[in-house]
């Protein structure tokens, strides 16, 4: 099984899910975990394969939306939603009930900075505890929140042209106007990708010291994510599909038990399902 630590240290988003409470006869335990990647798959146990299909649902639910969630699994009854916590009645169970946090882990976002200057190091000295992790590496990648460069006329348009390329969201050169705008002229790129770059870097706070520069930059950063965020329509959630033979809400992703049919993939919450609809399949057909 893939170690929490790994996964971190790989920046790979996941929700960790752990039993709070179970009631027998399930076959979970408190205590017991598992990690759910973005792609529904599951490592490790909490529960058989149809309480499993309720935490691949509402775990990728979960990482979507960034806020852990309490899931109480009930063999019947109806389900139901409240802040923090939802209750679905999960018609596979054989008895008992459970339920289980799901927690997010979600990588922090990453600034790569280019430079050994003080700028650089006021960067990564404030950067931590605004919830950035900071990098001196200076190599931009796509998942990046942004690259600034603040090394003061060293390799600054290779960095700036990967970046930019890349679809890095911020980026920020530090200097003055004059000088920027040389280096934004010499960037083999097309206008509108040279019109990205910030510069100077940061909100105009007057500062002057490395220290409160490295603050104006953050400020902007942290004003253009909020920014992004509040105009963006809310992320489409993972699709959904209904079991045909249990009535059971799945997540129609490849990790869920499946099949394909002239129709188009029909899925289900378990093996067993599946198995009464290949048997069957007109039986379970929806009514004209």
């Amino acid at each position: 099984m893939t170690t929490l630590e790994e996964l971190v240290q790989a920046r790979v988003p996941f929700v960790r899910a752990t039993v709070v409470r179970a009631q027998h006869p399930t076959s979970s335990h408190a205590g017991d975990t598992a990690l759910v990647r973005a792609d529904g798959s599951i490592e490790g146990f909490v529960g058989g394969t149809c309480a499993e299909s309720s935490v691949r649902e509402y775990g990728l639910q979960a990482l979507r939306e960034g806020t852990p969630l309490l899931l109480r699994i009930v063999p019947d009854g109806s389900g139901s939603t409240e802040p923090g916590a939802v209750t679905v009645a999960n018609p596979c169970l054989s008895g008992g009930s459970m339920e289980i946090f799901l927690e997010p882990r979600l990588p922090a976002p990453r600034i790569a900075v280019v430079g050994d200057t003080p700028i650089a190091h006021a960067l990564v000295a404030l950067g931590s505890p605004v919830g950035f992790e900071v990098s001196l590496a200076g190599d931009p990648q796509p998942d990046d929140a942004a690259l600034v460069v603040a090394s003061h006329g060293r390799d600054e348009e290779p960095a700036l042209i990967a970046a930019l390329q890349a679809g890095v969201p911020y980026v920020a050169l530090v200097a003055s106007r004059t000088r920027g705008a040389a280096v934004l002229a010499s960037l083999d790129l097309p206008d509108e990708l040279r019109a990205r770059v910030h510069n100077p870097a940061g909100l105009d706070l007057g500062g002057g010291t490395a220290a409160e520069i490295a603050l104006s930059i953050l400020a902007e950063l942290v004003g253009e994510r909020r920014a992004a965020a509040r105009a963006a329509l809310a992320p489409p959630g993972p699709a959904t599909a209904v079991d045909p033979v249990c009535g059971m809400t799945v997540a129609a992703v490849p990790a869920s038990v499946h099949v394909q049919t002239d129709a188009g993939v029909v899925y289900f919450c378990c093996a067993g399902c599946r198995d009464s609809y290949a048997a069957d399949p007109a039986r379970y057909a929806p009514a004209a």
